[in-house]
């Protein structure tokens, strides 16, 4: 694969990365996997998606199997976006209506989603090389925004991916729900993935979940 594109930021990494990307043998074996069992999926590197002029970048973990896996957008498909997409469209960075499909119509304003690791990984887990390999794609994506202020990261591994990203020690910067940090002109704002587990335990509620949102607003 050749990443010298147009576009590509540190060591020629595009801010996309390839439907077909090799660099993780075990999420490539996994995706051949997913092509065989369910053809009809889009069983490939997600792209991100949302608007190119975006202040907002919000970061995932990587793509669900029977969510983005699936329908080939971050966070659709499955219960994460249940959550997502609502308060995006409640606080005016989104319009129309979220119906679960790439192609319900929704787009995104001022925002863009993206995730820390593009392919599916197996029981929904990276491992640290994996983050790794994926972090140049997440790099270009974040110099790729012009506009961007604020990186909003869903949960401890996109925080922690973030931060190293952004070439700093981890521990100077401890991921908590509604944390706030500075980097490098940036401002970083945490919460809670809202994944079905944290909301069904109730580690996240929406309320919760629209107060993180809105430091991330307020640091626009």
């Amino acid at each position: 694969m050749d990443m010298a594109k147009s576009g590509a930021g540190d060591g020629g990494f595009p801010p996309e990365a390839p439907a077909t990307c090799p660099l993780c043998p075990r999420l490539v074996s996994f995706r051949h996997e997913n092509k065989l069992a369910h053809p009809d999926f889009f069983n490939g590197a997600v792209p991100s998606f949302g608007d190119v002029n975006a202040r907002i970048l919000i970061v995932g973990l990587a793509p669900g199997l029977n969510g983005a896996n699936r329908t080939g957008r971050p966070f659709t498909g499955d219960y994460a976006g249940d959550l997502l997409y609502p308060t995006l469209i409640k606080f005016g960075f989104a319009t129309g209506q979220f119906g679960a499909s790439a192609n319900d119509g929704l787009a995104l304003k001022d925002s863009m989603i993206t995730n820390a690791v593009r392919c599916v990984p197996p029981q929904n887990k990276p491992t640290t090389a994996e983050i790794k390999k994926c972090s140049p794609f997440l790099a270009s994506r974040i110099k790729a925004l012009p506009r961007l202020k604020v990186l909003f990261c869903l949960g401890h591994i996109a925080h922690d991916s973030v931060i190293a990203t952004l070439g700093q020690v981890r521990a100077h910067y401890p991921f908590g729900h509604g944390a706030t940090h500075h980097i490098n002109g940036l401002v970083i704002v945490d919460s809670y993935h809202c994944s079905r587990y944290n909301v069904n335990t109730g580690r996240l509620t929406s309320e919760m979940f629209e107060q993180a949102f809105a430091k991330a607003i307020s640091a626009l």
